[in-house]
């Protein structure tokens, strides 16, 4: 791992502690946002091509909604599925499936955990919004590997039973491909795909991201 990527994952970090600090979650929103304005627009690992950066003026969220932020408890009572998903670099990152979050009215959707390094929650999501305001793909709700992480109760190292996270849908946010196509993210599975529009979250460019070279 670069210098470069150990800051951009440093600093992921210390923003999403920032969010959890804050005493509401609008103000939370605000102070995300902002953090990711900055590192999409000046840090050496934004997953920007070069042509996207000449006229960045922010990314696109939706207004804040709270009806849209959930307090959790990880069903564990589930059949276990593994998925390998290759990288970039011709690696295979291994998920785990463990449980399952119900979203009210919105439906549910499967929690994975990352089997590799220290492990971590990886929630992806896919709703009737994508390939229309969010990226067809999908979008990321929790990544906590990687320091994108709400808030949870009850979790060790190696379990997640009896957790109760944070699953706030406004935090929505897109991977590295949408922007780019050096990259290779997990997608929604079936089981992460909600069969109604979440309208909040960070929205998709309708001429999406200019890439180098178009």
């Amino acid at each position: 791992m670069s210098a470069t990527v150990l800051d951009w994952r440093r600093t992921v970090g210390d923003l999403y502690r920032q969010v959890r600090e804050c005493e509401q979650p609008e103000q939370g929103f605000d102070v995300w946002r902002e953090g990711r304005d900055r590192l999409f627009a000046q840090h050496p690992e934004s997953p920007l091509e070069a042509p996207a950066k000449v006229d960045f003026a922010g990314l696109p969220y939706a207004p804040y909604d709270p009806a849209y932020r959930f307090v959790v408890r990880i069903d564990t009572d589930i059949e276990p599925a593994r998925l390998d998903v290759p990288t970039q670099d011709d690696e295979v990152v291994r998920l785990d499936r463990i449980g399952r979050v119900e979203l009210g009215d919105l439906g549910s959707l499967d929690v994975w955990w990352l089997a590799q390094y220290g492990g971590g929650l990886f929630l992806p999501m896919r709703d009737t919004t994508a390939g229309r305001s969010t990226y067809g793909a999908g979008r990321y709700l929790l990544d906590t590997v990687k320091g994108a992480d709400l808030g949870a109760v009850g979790t060790q190292a190696d379990s997640v039973v009896g957790a109760t996270i944070v699953v706030d849908l406004n935090f929505a946010y897109h991977p590295s491909c949408a922007y780019s196509p050096r990259w290779v993210c997990p997608l929604a599975q079936a089981g992460n795909r909600l069969d109604v529009d979440v309208p909040v979250g960070e929205q998709y460019p309708a001429e999406g991201w200019p890439h180098a070279g178009n």
